[in-house]
Formats: structure tokens, sequence, C-alpha cells
């Protein structure tokens, strides 16, 4: 067996130390540090420099073990902790992750780094504990393939020594002698027997238990270890208080546990050794393995299971269309409608079950924050608390993936742009610690992802006087979120200064175009001196869509039902043709601009008579739209199809659905259809609306 097959769960699992080491250290109190937050973050760090030496990472081993042996220090309270050292601590995990990140994409680590780190390290201990941190002087070297027979058997150990029983539990031949090799890296093998449910070696060398199980812990799993130690004479087990293991290792109840057991009394130690057939002792009772059991399963495989659904789906929707079709009198059709709908139901279960796989609470998103927040804080000399609300709630990993890089722009134009200076926001009666609330809540058929900020709010003159420098079309009659808005426009920024938090006014508009490419929207609320809110709605999933169907002459088309606001029956006298060919309609005194889909997207055969028509208001980029349409069908869940991948990208349609009765629906993008219109009007395509008698011809007032 080739030990690169265990490549990717050592990083992913370093990934996860790495990240539970973060939290630990962002959350460490300095003036009185948590031991238990210590321990677990030496034991993050010993558990990295195990894999890193198994797998022949040579320079995270030898960063992890300096980092390692000073965290020591510092939980045993030889060195004492102060704001500087964390924030090295913090530096030194980034550099262990900038390797990882190396090794992953197979290339060698920064060496340049991996020396600064090492010397700051090394600097820390000689000024703080008087002592040199030395580094593993020969790595551990890199295993590609095990070797096929079984390591022989080592002269009997001497007598007087003590060394390491490892027992390896239901482990079957293949695996089990890619471990033994494993084990032969870290000593000497004094003997070795069993078979697949139990077998054993005795180990000699330098080892400890917690070195041993730091290392297997990447290849099997807590409960298929258990290590002791034993007289070298006679094997007989020792007190457990002689095996170096962290109380709180998640395989503590396995790997040492003879506390209890009847050999650890000094005067049985002339028993003869245990058999192959002898279970270890336990501490405690293992909780039951259902109860905590998750497998690791790769994104590709959870993308064609849901991908398979969504065509049942569309199956499902076309067999139940075919049988809607049929005589409901007949009795024959009665028992096949009744398991169509059995049919139906089981479908849905089964979609919502595979798509509740995918989902990720947004604590995966949150708990990146406090780190931004800390370092931003002290880049800007701010004082800065941060909130989380609604960590649990759950959306779709593609979508947390894509969330990230937006949040954290907003989040750091907060902290630059919205929080105030501590002595100002003194001067103004605020508290000097500045309060940034994230939170995350469940809203209808989307999710929605608030920045929150108590700090001097967005002022609109200033924000409209920047826009005409930048040459920008405002006025003074535009709405306050109109206004808000303008902070997405390419190149616009407020600052007074360009720093390396901002200023050069790039990152907003990826924001909202990144957040409109998941199909969502962004939406500011702020106020004078009380502080900004932004909203981010995205829908739950992109696979599946709830939409409205909708009639254009002889095509169907999906409307997001997200972006469905109203519907209604436009009236003559509502209606005002502007100039420049641009139609609106008066609705509860708002003029929203008309969008005909017939003639944006050459649809013929359509209704031309707007008040014929039906007027669909829609929402898109925090601006409302009428869309005249023939007919409203009705709402439906589509499975969503690429059809950039599948075609080409087509003006004004984000993707595409299968319809019950087979045929292709187009699902259209709210803002891509309104700049289409413009670009047709402009280019003369659509030389005003043929039928703008219907409109009055003055504009509204």
């Amino acid at each position: 067996m080739d030990i690169a097959d265990f490549f990717d769960t050592f990083f992913e699992e370093a990934e996860e130390l790495l990240a539970d080491m973060e939290q630990h250290l962002l959350e460490l109190d300095v003036d009185d540090p948590d031991s238990e937050q210590l321990n677990a973050i030496f034991r993050a760090a010993h558990s990295i420099k195990g894999g890193a030496g198994t797998f022949g990472f040579s320079v995270l081993q030898k960063t992890t073990h300096i980092f390692e042996n000073l965290l020591d220090h510092a939980r045993k309270g030889e060195l004492t902790l102060r704001a500087d050292l964390v924030d090295t601590f913090l530096e030194a995990k980034d550099i262990m992750h900038e390797q990882l990140d190396a090794y992953r994409n197979e290339e060698e680590p920064n060496q340049e780094a991996y020396e600064r780190i090492c010397q700051v390290l090394q600097q820390i201990a000689l000024e703080e504990i008087g002592q040199t941190l030395e580094a593993p002087a020969t790595p551990a070297p890199m295993v590609t393939q095990a070797s096929k027979s079984e390591p022989s058997k080592s002269e009997s150990p001497e007598e007087g020594e003590t060394h390491l029983l490892v027992v390896l539990l239901n482990v079957n031949d293949k695996d089990r002698t890619l471990l033994v090799e494993e084990l032969e890296q870290l000593g000497d093998i004094q003997s070795h027997s069993g078979d697949d449910k139990r077998y054993e070696v005795v180990l000699k060398g330098g080892v400890s238990a917690d070195d041993i199980e730091a290392v297997m812990c990447f290849i099997i799993e807590p409960e298929q270890i258990s290590i002791s130690t034993v007289a070298a004479d006679d094997r007989a087990p020792v007190p457990a208080s002689d095996v170096p293991v962290p109380a709180s290792s998640p395989a503590v109840e396995e790997v040492v546990s003879t506390a209890d057991a009847p050999s650890a009394a000094p005067e049985q130690s002339e028993k003869s050794p245990p058999k192959a057939n002898d279970k270890p002792a336990k501490a405690a009772p293992k909780k039951a393995a259902s109860e905590s059991s998750s497998i690791r399963v790769s994104v590709d495989k959870v993308d064609q299971i849901i991908n398979l659904v969504g065509e049942l789906i569309i199956t499902q929707s076309m067999l139940d269309q075919t049988v809607s079709d049929l005589d409901d009198q007949s009795v024959g059709n009665s028992s096949l409608q009744n398991g169509m709908s059995l049919l139906q139901r089981n479908a849905r279960d089964l979609q919502e079950a595979v798509m509740s796989i995918r989902m990720i609470p947004m604590e995966f998103v949150f708990s990146r924050f406090p780190r931004v927040v800390r370092d931003t804080a002290g880049k800007l000399n701010k004082e800065i608390e941060l909130i989380t609300e609604g960590k649990s709630t759950e959306l779709d990993k593609s979508l947390v993936e894509r969330i990230t890089d937006p949040l954290t722009h907003l989040v750091r134009n907060s902290l630059d742009h919205g929080i105030e200076m501590p002595d100002e926001r003194e001067a103004l009666g605020k508290p000097r610690v500045g309060k940034l609330v994230l939170s995350a809540r469940h809203q209808g058929g989307n999710i929605l992802i608030e920045v929150r900020d108590d700090g001097a709010g967005m002022d609109r003159e200033r924000l409209l006087d920047k826009a005409r420098e930048n040459g920008l079309n405002v006025s003074d009659a535009m709405s306050d979120e109109d206004v808000f808005q303008l902070i997405f426009a390419p190149g616009f920024s407020t600052a007074k200064e360009v720093t390396d938090v901002s200023g050069r006014g790039v990152g907003m508009d990826v924001v909202k175009r990144n957040i409109q490419g998941m199909g969502g929207r962004v939406e500011i609320q702020s106020k004078k001196g009380e502080g900004t809110n932004t909203r981010i709605v995205l829908p739950l999933t992109l696979a599946i869509l709830d939409g409205m169907s909708i009639k254009v002459g002889g095509e169907t088309f999906i409307l997001p039902l997200s972006t469905v606001l109203e519907s209604l029956q436009p009236a003559k006298g509502d209606m005002y043709a502007m100039a420049g060919d641009d139609v609106v309609i008066k609705v509860r005194d708002e003029y929203l601009p008309v969008i005909a889909i017939h003639e944006v997207l050459d649809v013929e055969n359509a209704i031309t008579d707007p008040t014929k028509s039906i007027a669909v208001i829609v929402q898109g980029e925090g601006r409302r739209y009428a869309m005249l349409v023939d007919e409203l069908i009705g709402q439906q869940q589509v499975v969503v199809k690429n059809l950039e991948d599948n075609y080409r990208k087509v003006p004004g349609v984000s993707a595409a659905t299968i319809l019950g009765d087979g045929s292709v629906a187009l699902i259209l993008d709210i803002t891509g259809l309104h700049r289409l219109s413009r670009a047709k009007k402009e280019a003369g395509k659509v030389t005003n609306h043929p039928h703008l008698a219907y409109y009055k011809e003055a504009e509204p007032s």
C-alpha cells in the first residue's frame, strides 16, 4: 500500500488542527491563561509534527517541533505569555499553514519564511527561558511505497529496560504491513505477532505513547490502537502513570488505560506475557461508535449523487405530467395516480436528504473572522468587539466557499470606514470599543447574512459629492438606498488616504458582482452617527431553485421566486412614455422601469397590448422592475442546469431547467435582462415600444 493514499487525510485533519489552534490562541487570556487551552494548542502542534514526520514533510516537521517546544514551556508556566508573543504564535501558525499548502500542491515550502519564523521562536526562547530550541537533526524520510514483506524480528530485549507494547485491533494484513513499517520509523521493533483481530508490536526507543498516537491518528481510528509500557524482561505492563499521554487525548481511553488492570501491580511482574487473545483494559467505557461516527466523502461524489437525484426529479415530473394527461375517471388510473403521488413525496424527501449533505453551518465561515478582526483592528489602532449570531445556520458548501471573500471585504470596510477611533468614539459618548456583529438566519427560501457595526454610518452628501467627482450620473432626488449602493461602483472610495486596508477603490464592486453571481443581492441600511447594516440575501443552494413559471408567446420561462415581489394587471393610466424610449409603470407612487420580455428576447406571437399582459414586479441589484408576461403558470421547484457549460453564455439568462414535458425552460436573470434591454435600445434594435400609443406621453412629475 502506498502511504501517499493517506496524504489527503493528513492534509484535512492538519487543516482542522491549525484552525483549532488559531481559535484557542485568539481566545487565550494572556493574564490568566487557561491550561486546557494551552494543552489543546500543544496537542495540535504535536499531532501535526508527528504526521509531518511520517509523511516526510521535513520543513513542516522542523517548524512545528520548535513551535511545540516553546508551547511546552508555556503550558508548564516556564514562559510568561504576552499579547506580542500570542501574535508571534499566530504568525507561526500562518507559516505552518503555508507550508501545509505547499506540500498539498507538491511544492517546496518557502525557505526564507521558515528560517525567519524559526529564528524568531529561537530568540523568544533565549530571551524568555534562556534555552535553545533544537529542531530534529534528521527528519523522517519520505515513504512512498510500503514493503511487501514483514519486518524481521529483532533479538530479545535486554533485561531491565522498558518498552512500549503497541496493540493493533481489527487491522487487516495489508494495512498492518504499512503500520508496522511506520512504527519501525519511530523505534526498534523487538517482536511482533498476532492476527487481524489483535496484533502486538513491542517497540524499543525513545519514542513516547503520544508520539505514536499522533502519527497513527492519520492512518487508523483511535479505538484501533492500544499502547502500554512493558518491562523488557517479561513484557508485563507497568502502571499507566508512566505512560506520557495527554489527559484529554481523544484516544486516551484505549491508548493507555491500564490503571485498573491487575497486571499494573509490581508484584505481578513475573506473570507470563499477555496472550494474543487478551483484551486491553479500559479506564472507562467508550460511547457507542454510532454517536459520533462519520465518514469523509469526496465532494465530487456528493455532487454526482445530487446530479442523479436531479435527473430523478426531472423523470418524476415527466411521469407526473403523463399521468395527469390521462383520463382521471378510469379505474386503472386511480392506483397509478396514488403511486405517482407517493413517488413524488419520496423523491422530494430524497432530494432534501441529499441536499442536506452539502449543507455546512455558517460557523465554518464565521470562525475565520476573529483573526481578521484582530489583525485589522491592530493595524488601525482600533478596539473592536466581534459578535457572531446564528452560527448553526446552514448554507450549501459551494456558497460557503464563495461567500468568504465578499464577507471579508465587508468586514474590513466596516472596521476601516465604519467604526471610529477610540478617542473619537469616547468624545461622541460612545464606548471606546466598537461593536461588529456577524449574523446569519434563514428567511423563507433564502439565507440572510448581515454585517452590522455601531460606527459613524454613511454620509449621504459625501457619497453624492464623491460620485460627482467620479463622473457618475447622480441626483439629489435619489433615494437613500440608491445612494448607498454607490459604494459598489468600480473605483469608488471615500477614503482620505490609501492604506494597506483600503482606499484604492477596489473590492466593493467585486463583492457585489460575486454575490450576484451566486444568485443573491446586497442591501445597505445606514444611519449617520449610529452605524451601518449590510445585508446579503442568498439562495440556500444553487442546485435546486424555487421558481415562478411564466408564459411569453409559445415559450415558458422561469423567474427565481426569491426575486418575485408581486404581480398585477397594468392599467393604461399607470404607464408613461419617457424620453429615450423608456417606459415606466406607476405602482403605489413608485415608478418602475418596464421590461417587455418578448421584445428583449425576440419571442414571437406574444401579447403586445400591455393592458392585456401581466406585470410581474421583480427585484434585482437593489432595484425593482416590472416585467411584462403573457401568463403566470405557477410555482414549482426546478433542477438548475448550467447553460454556459452545456451550451454557451446567453445574455439575460442565468441557467436552464428541464420541465415535466421534457422541454427546456430558460431561467431568467433579472439584472441581465435589464442590461440587455438597455443595450438593444442604444443599438437601435428596439426602436421604441410598438405599443407606445397605450402610454401617456407626458413624463411623470
